[in-house]
């Protein structure tokens, strides 16, 4: 079992040695999980699937967390489970310091009107309204006035970049503008979580990528905190601040995408990291080198700067190059030495 709680700063979200076990004896499934038994043992022996197995982790405020699984890894039941779509075995989900699980039925739906949203593979709009009733519909069943929701969703709509086509409806979109209707709908809210389900998925690979690049365009302006749930590893790669890789229902490694990547945990990660090019997903903070001083009037870079970002000004200068903070504080340097060697480690 993999978890992480976090210690350095509040949580948005905080899931808690969280279970779902589909069956009758969900109690025997667990103890047997506990002993170390695999999903396929249990299932044999209990006619129980363990969908989720024991998982703990904190999102932090703004934070991206991306968790990544293949078909029936238990990604999608992970998220359905901490919204409370489908009722967890057992565990906790901490969302402004109160429990989803033990809420009633009234709390809950506060929570998720105000507190919760999700973004969902199928976009689920009202074929019978115009995008900005599609987009204040949230704020509607809040209870908020016409001119306030819509005033809202004017605000939101821009944000996502579909100006001017208010007044239109859904069948009149392209599939990546209705996405972003459901991005702006769920943005309407202001929720303190925001739930990604396989969002683009369904998408053409050209739209796709635009609307990761969107994603990551409005998590630089909004600063929301996001769990997105991906079974497309460079997409994992692309969007998150912390990784979790899922296989049978629990994570088998939990990291930033730097630390998946040149440092995976287990055999099943490593097959997905094998093939990915270091030098795009390296920043120049991992291989900053305590031995290396740049001279005063050297290139200065970004800690984000990717190491392929890096190589041009180390072959045309020859010399070291300068990393700095967000504060434009020096870090330290890196020379062609450091950076090939961590691009050969591993």
């Amino acid at each position: 079992m993999v978890t992480a709680l976090g210690e350095a700063s509040p949580s948005s979200l905080l899931v808690d040695h969280l279970w779902k076990v589909f069956g009758d004896s969900p109690g025997k499934a667990i103890e047997m999980a506990d002993k170390g038994l695999s999903r396929s043992e249990i299932l044999a022996a209990t006619g129980c699937t363990v969908g989720v197995r024991d998982i703990s982790f904190d999102v932090s405020p703004g934070e991206t967390f991306v968790v990544m699984g293949l078909s029936g890894s238990g990604k999608s039941t992970l998220i359905r489970c901490a919204a409370r779509l489908i009722e967890p075995t057992k565990g906790k989900v901490i969302i402004d310091g109160a429990d989803l699980l033990t809420m009633s039925d009234d709390d809950l739906r506060q929570v998720r009107r105000n507190k919760l949203s999700m973004v969902f593979q199928h976009f689920g709009l009202f074929p019978h309204r115009r995008v900005i009733d599609n987009v204040a519909f949230g704020l509607e069943v809040q209870g908020m006035s016409k001119s306030e929701r819509h005033e809202r969703a004017e605000a939101v709509i821009k944000v996502v970049g579909l100006e001017g086509w208010e007044t239109h409806y859904p069948q009149q979109l392209s599939g990546g503008m209705q996405q972003r209707v459901g991005l702006a709908r769920a943005l309407a809210l202001d929720p303190q979580v925001l739930f990604f389900d396989e969002p683009f998925s369904a998408l053409d690979p050209l739209i796709r990528r635009d609307m990761q690049d969107e994603l990551i365009r409005l998590q630089a302006e909004l600063h929301c905190t996001i769990v997105f749930i991906t079974h497309d590893f460079a997409e994992a790669l692309k969007l998150g601040d912390r990784i979790a890789i899922m296989k049978d229902g629990a994570f088998d490694q939990i990291g930033t995408p730097v630390e998946i990547v040149t440092k995976p945990a287990t055999d099943y990660v490593r097959e997905f990291t094998k093939d990915v090019p270091k030098a795009k997903v390296i920043t120049a903070s991992a291989v900053i080198d305590a031995g290396v001083v740049a001279a005063p009037n050297a290139p200065r870079l970004h800690m984000n700067t990717p190491v392929e970002q890096l190589v041009p000004h180390l072959l045309h200068s020859g010399d070291a190059v300068a990393i700095f903070d967000d504060a434009g504080r020096i870090l330290g340097a890196v020379d062609r030495e450091s950076v090939a060697r961590v691009l050969t480690e591993g």
